[in-house]
């Protein structure tokens, strides 16, 4: 494996990593009005089970995203040259929820009243949903090519986006999150919490499932993803949609750990299937052919260079990710208290 390949790897993991640890940000947010107090919910009191779970990780996650754009913009500077102004209205969308979330998260406990409290009720579940869908249609995008000009950029419209593949992709995505937070909400909290969340979590999954037809069905006709690797692409998709059924037979079955790991690969396999299903190419076009790996990654003595601080940094992030995780391991309300 030569360098570029082996940063295109990297960048594709960061991005993976993103979706599992984020995917179950985002998937807690959404539902968090439907789940209650952890076995002793109060009759005036908004609840805050999904918020405990993800109480000490929600803004440690972010880091991924934030090693994900460093990459980008580092090793594969005509990538992100293209990308993000073409993606520019979705990009920011997702900007927006994330910091609408988040502030939401951190602002709904200094609410005095309940009108209060369900304003940034309203908020966190938007701050959770649009990012996910939003990731979701920037998936749809790239697995069926963006309209690229002759001098290699490209802007979406409307037209680019409301089509019913894309869409298919952003639903889809948004339903796997939430389900993905719902199984992390099973491991995080007490039982009558962690039936609920599975509840949910079971039912989402089989409506992912559903809603994931679409965009394989309409790729089937010719109207979908355009896949330059199509046996590759076939053999993930397999294991998406057993990552899918797995997941919810661990949640039928009460099994949380077999089915959080379940949905982090469910969360996972979007990610490869673009860039294994499209390798060489790292941004495919409408109209065919597309930029490269050589066309979109930097010099090698740039690579180099950069190589030597990712040998420190990629260790690191991990390190502190198993810190955390270890830290605040168990379920709330017994190692740690409620945050919100």
């Amino acid at each position: 494996m030569n360098l570029e390949t082996t940063w295109l790897c990297l960048l594709g993991l960061l991005l993976a990593g993103y979706f599992v640890l984020g995917g179950y940000d985002y998937g807690a947010q959404m539902l968090h009005p439907f789940l209650g107090r952890d076995g002793h919910e109060e009759k005036h009191t908004r609840p805050n089970t999904a918020l405990d779970a993800i109480a000490p990780f929600f803004l440690g996650n972010e880091v991924w995203l934030v090693a994900f754009t460093g990459v980008l913009f580092g090793a594969f500077p005509h990538l992100e040259g293209t990308l993000l102004s073409g993606l520019y209205p979705l990009i920011v969308a997702i900007l927006v929820g994330l910091v609408l979330g988040n502030a939401a998260i951190q602002l709904r406990g200094r609410a005095r009243s309940s009108a209060g409290r369900r304003r940034w009720d309203a908020l966190i579940v938007f701050g959770g949903a649009l990012p996910a869908v939003c990731w979701g249609l920037v998936l749809g995008l790239l697995l069926h090519g963006v309209p690229r000009r002759a001098d290699g950029s490209f802007h979406i419209g409307p037209g680019d986006v409301l089509t019913p593949f894309v869409l298919g992709c952003g639903l889809t995505t948004a339903l796997l999150f939430a389900a993905h937070g719902a199984a992390f909400v099973t491991l995080r909290s007490h039982p009558e919490a962690a039936r609920r969340a599975r509840q949910y979590g079971a039912l989402l999954l089989r409506s992912a499932g559903a809603v994931a037809c679409l965009p394989l069905l309409l790729t089937l006709f010719g109207a979908g993803a355009s896949m330059n690797n199509r046996v590759t692409s076939a053999v993930l998709v397999a294991l998406f949609a057993t990552a899918l059924a797995g997941a919810w037979w661990a949640l039928a079955h009460g099994h949380h750990v077999r089915a959080f790991a379940a949905t982090s690969c469910a969360a996972v396999l979007p990610v490869l299937l673009v860039g294994a299903g499209h390798y060489p190419y790292v941004l495919v076009a409408s109209s065919g052919g597309g930029m490269t790996i050589g066309q979109a990654v930097t010099d090698g003595v740039t690579l180099k260079i950069l190589t030597a601080f990712g040998v420190v940094l990629i260790p690191v992030i991990l390190a502190y990710q198993a810190w955390s995780w270890w830290v605040f391991r168990g379920r709330t309300g017994r190692r740690h208290p409620s945050y919100f």
